[in-house]
């Protein structure tokens, strides 16, 4: 299995708060292995496998109100 990891700017994160209800969402994705947040820098850092895709992932950020810049 091919493990892929990216960061996403995520503009509307301000605080811990943004990043623990981002991560919740994201591991409940199948695949999604490891979600790492850093609110000042405004960023989220996704690892994951089949059958998680960058299109899930990103549907699922959009989903929830934290869309990718």
């Amino acid at each position: 299995m091919i493990m892929e990891t990216k960061t996403f700017i995520i503009p509307n994160i301000t605080c811990g708060h943004c990043v623990m209800t981002i991560t919740r969402e994201l591991r409940g994705i199948k695949g999604v292995e490891r979600v790492e947040g850093d609110p000042e820098a405004k960023t989220i850092t996704v690892t994951w496998q089949a059958p998680a895709t960058l299109a899930k992932i990103t549907g699922a950020l959009k989903e929830i109100n934290y869309p990718a810049a």
